[in-house]
């Protein structure tokens, strides 16, 4: 019988450290798929942040480094200016990138630096208790804004990827989500699209994912996708904002359903 699915390549059978529910674990999958099917995995380094996904490291089979707080993007500089063969991706969440990492992200999409990083959206700061994030939603709870948060006090939530598509340089930039199957086959198309862009040496390549965390929502799974779709999907849009030849295209899942 022929084999049509099974465990990625890219990935380690090591039982992950994420909560239940939480989508880093779907996501991680998605990576390694795309670095098994394009052929990359024994030339791809990952950079492994501060925060939920401190672990990484453990999870993605191939090599690793560990980074100081938001700091992905300038090791990973170093990594593929050193290395150009290489494949190299971060993989950063909110608080890390959009908040502390905020300066390293804009200059290395600046640069034109020729690697890939995969940015998770949950809304909220996981690993060190469920605080306010720059990309938290308006009227949405933390421990750090008990009321909610007031765009008239703390600012409206950072898009980082308009942000970046401001630039003058050629990039690839995307937002997916990862709460429903179908979102789940875009993200994928995605992800593959920018490590493809990467190893043809054409661009900076970026792909958001919006993400749910159970945990420090305070609600279940299913609820939280509902939260995610009602709430972050108005706020930030899918699809394709920024490629190469500035193209900008719709939001795949819409085109696909």
């Amino acid at each position: 019988m022929k084999k049509v699915f099974g465990y990625p390549q890219s990935l380690t059978p090591s039982p992950t450290h994420y909560c239940p529910g939480c989508t880093h674990g779907t996501i991680h999958r998605l990576v390694a798929e795309a670095l098994d099917e394009l052929g990359l995995r024994e030339r791809a380094v990952g950079i492994a942040p501060v925060g939920c996904s401190v672990l990484a490291y453990n999870y993605f089979n191939c090599d690793m480094f560990e980074a100081a707080h938001g700091r992905a993007p300038a090791v990973a500089t170093g990594a593929k200016r050193c290395r150009p063969d290489l494949i190299v991706f971060s993989y950063q969440g909110d608080g890390d990138l959009a908040s502390i990492g905020m300066a390293e992200i804009l200059h290395a999409a600046n640069r034109g630096e020729k690697v890939t990083v995969i940015f998770v959206n949950n809304a909220i700061y996981g690993m060190t208790g469920g605080q306010m994030a720059p990309t938290t939603m308006p009227g949405q709870v933390t421990t750090t804004c008990p009321f909610g948060r007031d765009p008239g006090h703390e600012g409206y939530p950072i898009r980082v990827v308009e942000l970046l598509k401001t630039l003058e340089t050629p990039a690839f930039l995307a937002r997916v989500a990862v709460h429903t199957p179908l979102h789940v086959i875009a993200a994928k198309q995605a992800i593959r699209e920018a490590f493809r862009l990467q190893a043809a040496g054409t661009c900076f390549t970026m792909v958001e994912v919006l993400s749910i965390c159970p945990t420090n929502w305070g609600l279940t799974g299913p609820e939280s996708n509902k939260w995610l779709s009602e709430n972050m999907l108005p706020y930030y849009p899918l699809g394709i904002l920024k490629q190469p030849a500035a193209e900008q295209v719709a939001d795949p899942v819409a085109s696909a359903s």
